[in-house]
């Protein structure tokens, strides 16, 4: 029988716990419906007795409705010497609406003594209180035991009391937490494994990544009998962060077999993954297991010639099962299948045979060794492969560029202005624009001059600039690669320039960014006319 894991996701309490990170209500309403969307079972949306942000969110989520997901309201266990039902906390989480209610409380006797500073038998009676109290008015209730792994290390017997209070009050789950993440694999599967021989109500897991364990520990404690996992989307949280889903729900799927999310929305995580980035306005980890720009990303020649014949040799799984996509990269390292691969992947065709391929193999090599990288700068290899193969007649050619950068007393910032000479067929154009910086004003003098001939290029705009000194040693006279992002407003694609000049650099990759758009327009007046005929 296929085992069933319940995934508790964290993103809106815990997460928002991250440093950088801040969800406003709209964005924690869309996070909400993105996990939803997903088949996440339960969604952790803050603590409403602590910020009025978390109780905005549980009001405004009552006129929602959720087609998957439940949610989930945090809080703590009462306060001391006080009853359940008088305490301000444990009130909040009732009238804010969730149908779960999440409370932690002390497992390690050391936080009982130090933090707490009441008796081990009174911290017991908070617990089941607490519990008993919520569960009267019919909630869901999950049992956080903050810190229960280093309390169980310090005294076990006592952390286990803990737990079976909360089970005697009627828990629903009892959560087992490493707080400060520092827990090994090997011992959380021994721990988990010795509270599931004491106890028959369901064991949850909270990891976090402090040693970089997080996602590891917690597939160890689902091993060892836990059946709810709790996280967070991209392992947002607190310090290093918390587990990340992302890479735990596909390896329940993939590689233990077991039932987390819907299987049909598993093609979705890697959309999740950066949809929730965005909203938390993070930049997406290009590294990240399952989801990453370079999960299946091939460079090396021998790896592309063996995945063009079967794809499980350098791919643990197909990368469509989560929404990503195989990249092969073109660089000093390419053979010739790396080409091969990227023109059929660029829609145009190849001859490995041809002289072009070697031309653009040695080209590519020789670049680089001048400090080119051309991943991030697909469009350029584009653009040299037309050449090459005579499919591209360049659509102007300079004359000559000037860029002038000056500042005079009592202004505010420098004034850039660039003048460009172009010819395009018969004719010299002469433009000028006045920029932000030397870059910005080169770019739209550029445009301007070529412009009444290419008015395609209108809307092309720059949106990223990178710029790497390639030997720092060098000093004011290093080589400095410059790597720019264009876009249309539909479409991005990156180009590259490298110079000892900065400004000659951004030209380079200016010029490939403008002839690619360029050449795919005029693609797409050809198969339009194709596809006329």
């Amino acid at each position: 029988m296929v085992r069933s894991i319940e995934i508790y996701d964290c993103t809106l309490r815990d997460g928002e716990q991250g440093e950088d990170i801040s969800f406003s209500l709209e964005d924690k309403i869309k996070v909400a419906r993105a996990l939803d969307g997903f088949g996440i079972h339960a969604i952790e949306g803050g603590w409403p007795g602590s910020n009025p942000k978390a109780v905005d969110f549980f009001e405004a989520m009552k006129s929602i409705k959720l087609q998957h997901a439940q949610l989930a309201a945090f809080g703590s266990t009462r306060r001391k010497a006080i009853k359940a039902e008088d305490d301000d906390n444990l009130r909040a989480l009732i009238d804010c609406g969730a149908p779960i209610t999440t409370i932690f409380g002390k497992s390690w006797d050391l936080h009982v003594r130090d933090a707490l500073r009441v008796s081990m038998d009174e911290n017991l009676r908070m617990i089941e209180d607490s519990v008993r109290f919520l569960k009267s008015k019919k909630r869901t209730v999950v049992y956080d035991a903050e810190h229960f792994f280093d309390g169980y290390k310090a005294n076990a017997e006592y952390a286990l009391r803990t737990l079976e209070a909360a089970a005697s009050a009627g828990a629903d789950v009892l959560t087992l937490c490493d707080t400060n993440g520092g827990t090994m694999p090997n011992e959380v599967a021994e721990i988990v494994a010795a509270v599931r021989q004491r106890t028959s109500t369901r064991i949850g897991i909270h990891t976090h990544n402090d040693a970089g364990m997080a996602a590891a520990n917690a597939l160890m404690a689902v091993v060892a009998g836990a059946d709810q996992v709790q996280g967070t989307i991209n392992g947002y949280g607190e310090r290093t962060g918390n587990c990340d889903l992302v890479q735990v729900i596909p390896n329940l799927h993939f590689k233990y077999k077991m039932k987390t999310v819907p299987t049909a929305k598993m093609k979705g995580l890697t959309a999740l993954s950066v949809e929730i980035a965005e909203l938390a306005n993070q930049i997406p980890n290009p590294r990240h297991p399952y989801v990453g720009r370079s999960s299946f990303a091939h460079k090396g020649g021998i790896h592309v010639s063996a995945v063009l014949r079967n794809s499980l040799s350098y791919e643990h799984i197909q990368p469509e099962e989560v929404g990503n996509t195989r990249r092969v990269l073109v660089s000093e390292m390419s053979g010739k299948s790396n080409l091969a691969y990227k023109s059929v992947e660029l829609g145009m065709e190849f001859d490995a045979s041809a002289p072009e391929s070697g031309q653009l193999l040695d080209w590519i090599k020789k670049q680089e060794r001048e400090g080119y990288q051309f991943e991030a700068a697909e469009a350029s290899v584009e653009v040299m492969l037309a050449k090459l193969r005579k499919k591209l007649k360049p659509h102007f050619q300079l004359e000559g560029w000037r860029v002038i950068v000056e500042k005079r007393d009592g202004d505010a910032h420098p004034m850039c202005e660039a003048t460009v000479r172009v010819r395009i067929g018969e004719s010299e154009v002469h433009a000028a624009a006045l920029g932000d910086g030397p870059v910005n004003a080169l770019d739209r003098a550029l445009r301007r001059a070529i412009c009444s001939k290419h008015p395609e290029i209108e809307n092309v705009h720059l949106s990223d600039y990178k710029v790497r000194i390639l030997d720092a040693k060098e000093g004011t006279g290093a080589k400095t690669r410059v790597l720019l992002t264009s876009t249309d407003g539909e479409k991005s694609w990156g180009t590259i320039g490298v110079s000892e000049n900065i400004i000659e650099a951004s030209w380079r990759a200016l010029v490939d960014s403008l002839e690619y758009k360029m050449m795919k327009d005029e693609e797409k007046v050809k198969d339009k006319a194709k596809a006329a005929k």
